[in-house]
């Protein structure tokens, strides 16, 4: 599937830096976003509707003149514990965002309300069932959450999660789930993703909202640090170990689950426990997001280019 045409000419590397709540804001979006990769951020990591409205006005300002600047996106939760849905997508459609990211929970009315002024919607999907709801929906595109993946994330294999929904959906299909470089951007290509989706790895950047102590926490961790459950946030998702042990909780009995809270209220499951994805043991350094973006596009090319040299050795190879 091509990439949808608002995005021709624009990406160095097919990558989204995925919203990250408490995380993402305008630095690391229009950093994304100049070289060559989408940024995007939650509407809820702002506390207010009017300061998520200043911050879109802010990314515009700032990308404003740079024409091959890759379009940025915002992440709005449908759920119904979020009270600032309505109120956001106005402002969503008033600024007339590029790219709307809808997560737990789907919106027919939001995705007509984008598609009229020319936008598109990207809805997360952890299953078949879900991809096959979105899809009938009428979103442009699909994000696979697969096994690994940061945060809310699903429990099917990233091969099982591709192949399952590109037999019922032909639009952009993303994937999401352990992703760090540019090599495995294009193994997920080669799967049969259009895009990849990429948290963890921006999360250690120097222009993101990490506190100190989560970028130290991710350097040092491994895929034996992350725990899946959902006792931190009600939803199954992907955590720091060290950081559920800081706050202190037992992470091998968490059997008391929490409430739903997406920054309605106190954000004590993201603020202080800290998610993060399966591939943390690829981040070494916490470099500045435009440097990382280059690095990924590097990395993307010299993949696809030895992928290349892959095949002609065996088209070569005599038989037998």
């Amino acid at each position: 599937m091509p990439l949808p045409a608002a995005f021709a000419g624009r990406l160095r590397v097919p990558v989204i830096a995925a919203p990250m709540f408490l995380i993402s804001g305008p630095d690391l979006v229009v950093s994304c976003c100049r070289n060559g990769v989408i940024g995007s951020f939650p509407a809820l990591n702002q506390r207010t509707t009017h300061g998520f409205a200043d911050w879109l006005d802010e990314i515009a300002r700032r990308l404003d003149g740079i024409d091959d600047a890759a379009p940025f996106g915002v992440n709005l939760v449908v759920h119904r514990s979020n009270p600032r849905l309505e109120a956001d997508l106005a402002v969503v459609i008033e600024r007339k965002v590029p790219l709307v990211i809808t997560s737990l929970g789907l919106n027919r009315d939001l995705i007509k309300a984008v598609h009229g002024y020319g936008g598109l919607v990207f809805h997360d999907v952890i299953n078949l069932a879900f991809a096959a709801k979105a899809a009938d929906a009428g979103v442009d595109g699909l994000i696979a959450v697969s096994a690994g993946a940061g945060g809310h994330a699903g429990p099917l294999n990233p091969f099982a999660a591709l192949a399952d929904i590109r037999r019922i959906f032909d639009g952009t299909l993303v994937l999401g789930g352990a992703l760090s470089t540019g090599a495995q951007v294009a193994a997920a290509r080669m799967a049969g993703a259009d895009m990849a989706y990429l948290g963890t790895r921006f999360m250690a950047t120097q222009e993101s909202m990490a506190p100190p102590a989560l970028r130290s926490m991710l350097l040092d961790a491994s895929a034996a640090d992350i725990v899946y459950t959902p006792a931190i946030s009600g939803v199954h998702g992907n955590f720091l170990r060290p950081s559920i042990v800081a706050a202190g909780r037992d992470p091998d009995d968490l059997s008391k689950p929490a409430s739903y809270d997406f920054g309605t209220t106190e954000a004590k499951a993201w603020r202080d426990i800290w998610a993060a994805g399966q591939g943390v043991g690829t981040i070494r350094d916490v470099p500045a997001a435009a440097d990382l973006c280059r690095r990924l596009a590097d990395e993307y090319e010299e993949a696809l280019d030895g992928a290349a040299r892959l095949s002609c050795r065996a088209v070569e190879r005599p038989a037998g």
